[in-house]
Formats: C-alpha cells, structure tokens, sequence
C-alpha cells in the first residue's frame, strides 16, 4: 500500500550533519528505558527522523534496539530526496530509507496491529534546533499523533561527536522526562550542557526559569561532591544526583547514573509560560 504522505513534505532541510556512533548515548537509554515497549509490540517500527545526510544513526539505531528487541525494524526518513537516495544502498532486511518530513509518511502496514497504531518509537535528533522556539509545541503534538499507544518520541540535541547530550522524552500524552547525558570526562561542571538544552529549553536557562535553577542546583552539589573526584568522574556524578533528589523529582536510578545520566521529570523542568 502506498505511504500516507502529503504532497509536500512538513518541515525544512536541516544541515545533516552527522557521525559514527555520535547518537549513542540516546541509543542505549532507548533500548534499557523503552525495550520492554519495543519487545511487546507486534510490529516493533522504529523511526530515525532526519538522519542527516548520510546513514549512520539509523544503521546503528537498528543494531543498538535488536540487542533488546531482535524483531525491531527501522525507517530512516529525511526531507531531501537526495539523502533517501544516497541512503538507499545501505537497505537491508530490517531498514529502511523514505522521503518525508514531520508527518512520518509510513506505509499503512507499517505499524499495524492494534487500531490507531504506529510506530513504538520516534527519535527526533538535532532536528529542532533550527527551528523557532514557538513551533516546538506543533511538532511535537504532530509527532506523538503518529505514535503508537505505547510508543516514545525522543527529541534532543548532541554535540558533534556525541560527548554531550539532553533529550525529552515524549508519550501519546505528553512530555515525560528530560535526560542530561555526558561523557563524564569531559565535563567541567554540570552546566556545561546548557549549551545542548532541545529547542524547548535552550532560550529558557535564564534566571526564573525552572532548568536554570536546576542547572545551577546541580554545578552546587558538583562542587560539593568535589572528594569524590579522588575515586574518579563517576562517583562524582553520582554523589551529585544523589544529593540532587534531595530537592528535584529524579526519574532514574543509579544504574543510569553510572552511565553519566541523569532523569528529572519535564513538569519540574517545564517552562514557566509558553
């Protein structure tokens, strides 16, 4: 059956720029967070919305979700027909490339099962960032239409080679979560990931605002747990969460933060208006 597609794509060409293994740390805390979800569903569709301009996010996407779901498929989809193009060869069973935008143009059969089904997961990598503050609302409403009842849609931004890197995570319903996530070596102090806030957040880290205060909470029980830094950057981090549940709603444990995570429910982050 032919893709529910409009004439046009929605949405705008983005830079496409990617690297190997630059969305890993998103990868892995989809597959240990939304596994169960990936596993239960019939027809298990991931979606790699805006790949960039080569493959590789959707090809690892694939690799990292079979370690917890070995039936998961993933499409690829990008809004430059010559991306879809160049993707084409790297088509193998279980991933696929198409043309499309916010919509996500899948096949009817893709998906199917349950009436008003889709697919189990949607991630939305460095694509917002482009975009106006004001129309984040729309994507994402327009996003987690097409999800299925027990589906996510993770939206973030990373740095170039993934050291760095905060992502919301989205139900049928509405924001859930928002994780911080960094290569623990390379971290000064928490607030260095202001700079990779989603397009949601970033205009917001300013005094007032809820992510603000909990980014200057969170350098505040860094420098607290600086003994800690002597058994090294983990233990650090993780006496600094730690400390942080004292006041923030925490969504995680320390098994993720010894992963140099953290997850802190969105309606404590959320911005105050808008």
């Amino acid at each position: 059956m032919a893709p529910r597609t409009p004439s046009r794509p929605v949405g705008t060409v983005t830079r496409g720029t990617t690297n190997p293994n630059r969305l890993r740390r998103m990868d892995r805390w989809i597959a240990a967070v939304h596994g169960p979800a990936l596993r239960r569903a019939a027809d298990p569709v991931a979606v790699d919305l805006g790949y960039g301009a080569s493959p590789w996010t959707a090809v690892e996407l694939l690799l990292r979700l079979r370690t917890v779901a070995p039936r998961a498929r993933v499409v690829g989809i990008e809004i430059d027909p010559a991306r879809v193009a160049a993707a084409a060869p790297y088509e193998r069973e279980g991933l696929s490339f198409l043309h499309g935008g916010f919509e996500v143009p899948l096949p009817e059969r893709v998906g199917s099962g349950a009436v008003g089904s889709g697919p189990v997961l949607i991630r939305a990598a460095n694509v917002l960032r482009q975009y106006d503050e004001e129309q984040v609302a729309a994507v994402w409403e327009r996003l987690r239409a097409r999800l299925s009842p027990d589906g996510l849609l993770v939206e973030g931004t990373c740095d170039e080679i993934g050291r760095r890197h905060v992502w919301v995570a989205l139900g049928p319903e509405g924001p859930r979560t928002v994780t911080f996530a960094t290569r623990l070596g390379s971290l000064d102090r928490p607030s260095d990931l202001a700079e990779r806030l989603p397009k949601a957040l970033i205009h917001r880290n300013v005094p007032g605002e809820p992510v603000h205060a909990f980014l200057r909470d969170f350098d505040r029980a860094w420098a607290a747990a600086a003994p800690y830094a002597s058994y090294g950057a983990r233990q650090r981090w993780i006496r600094a969460v730690r400390d942080l549940t004292a006041d923030w709603p925490v969504a995680d444990g320390a098994s993720r933060w010894r992963q140099g995570e953290v997850t802190v429910r969105w309606e404590a982050l959320a911005p105050r208006s808008g």
